[in-house]
C-alpha cells in the first residue's frame, strides 16, 4: 500500500491528514474514515491501510486540525486503564470543540477533495467512522445524500441523530454496536427510526464488546469484534461503490 500525507482546504484553514490507496495506479472508489476520539496514530493507519488493501483510496483526515496538525495531543502506545484519564483530559475539549457546524463546514471540504483527486473514481464515495469519529461519518452521510452511497459507524454516539436526519439518508447504512453503548429503549428508539427511514440498513450489538473494541492500541480491543467489522464493512462498500 501507499501511505500520503495530504492538506485538505477547508474553509478554516487547513486540514493535514494522510491518504492510503493502493499501489500501481489507477483509480480506485473512494472512502472517507473518520478516526475516534484519540485522532490519527498507527492503529487508525493500520486500519486504513488493510481497507486501501481490497482496492479503494481512503482517506483520513485530521478533524483536530484547528488545534493543531498530527499528532494533535501526544498519545501513549497503548491507552491502557492507567492513562485513558489523563488522555480524556486533553480530547474531550478538541470533541466538544468540535462543533456540528464545524463538522457539516470540513465535510463538505473533504468529499470535495476526494472529488478532484485523480486516484479515486467517479461516483459516490463511502464513509466509515469509529467512535466520535462514527458519528461524524452519519452526519456527513445525511448532510450529503447525494455524494454518499454507503456509511458504517462502529462503537459510535449516533443515537444523537435524530429522525428527521436520518429521513434525510439515502446511502445503504451498517452501525456495529458495543455493549452498552446505548440503552435498550435508546437503541431500539434508533432502530425504529432507522427503518422509518425506509433505507437498507443495518444495527446490531456485537456481542461481548466494549466501548472502543476495533482499537488495538487500548484495552477495549476485541479482535473477534474487528472481524466481525471487517465482515460487515468489506461487503458494505463492495455492494455499494462503483468500480473503474
Amino acid at each position: 500500500m501507499s501511505i500520503k500525507t495530504v492538506h485538505v482546504p477547508t474553509a478554516d484553514g487547513v486540514a493535514d491528514g494522510f491518504a492510503a490507496l493502493p499501489e500501481g495506479g489507477g483509480r480506485h472508489p473512494g472512502v472517507l474514515m473518520y478516526a475516534d476520539g484519540f485522532g490519527i496514530r498507527p492503529v487508525v493507519r493500520e486500519l486504513a491501510e488493510e481497507l486501501a488493501g481490497h482496492g479503494y483510496y481512503v482517506l483520513v483526515p485530521n478533524y483536530f486540525y484547528r488545534h493543531g496538525p498530527t499528532p494533535v495531543v501526544e498519545l501513549p502506545a497503548y491507552i491502557g486503564a492507567e492513562t485513558r484519564p489523563a488522555v480524556f483530559a486533553q480530547v474531550m475539549p478538541l470533541i466538544k470543540a468540535h462543533t456540528t457546524d464545524r463538522v457539516l463546514s470540513d465535510a463538505e471540504a473533504y468529499l470535495r477533495y476526494l472529488a478532484a483527486r485523480p486516484e479515486v473514481a467517479a461516483g459516490p464515495v463511502a464513509v466509515t467512522g469509529y467512535c466520535v469519529g462514527g458519528l461524524l461519518a452519519l452526519r456527513t452521510a445525511v448532510a450529503h445524500p447525494d455524494q454518499v452511497a454507503a456509511v458504517a459507524a462502529f462503537h459510535a454516539p449516533v443515537g444523537a441523530v435524530g429522525p428527521d436526519d436520518l429521513a434525510r439518508l439515502t446511502a445503504e447504512v451498517h452501525f456495529g454496536h458495543a455493549e452498552g453503548d446505548m440503552t435498550p429503549d435508546a437503541l431500539a428508539e434508533f432502530d425504529r427510526n432507522l427503518a422509518a427511514a425506509g433505507i437498507a440498513s443495518t444495527s446490531e450489538v456485537y456481542p461481548g464488546t466494549v466501548h472502543g473494541f476495533t482499537m488495538s492500541d487500548t484495552d477495549s480491543f476485541d479482535p473477534a469484534g474487528l472481524r466481525r467489522h471487517w465482515t460487515r464493512l468489506l461487503p458494505l462498500l463492495a455492494r455499494t461503490l462503483r468500480t473503474p
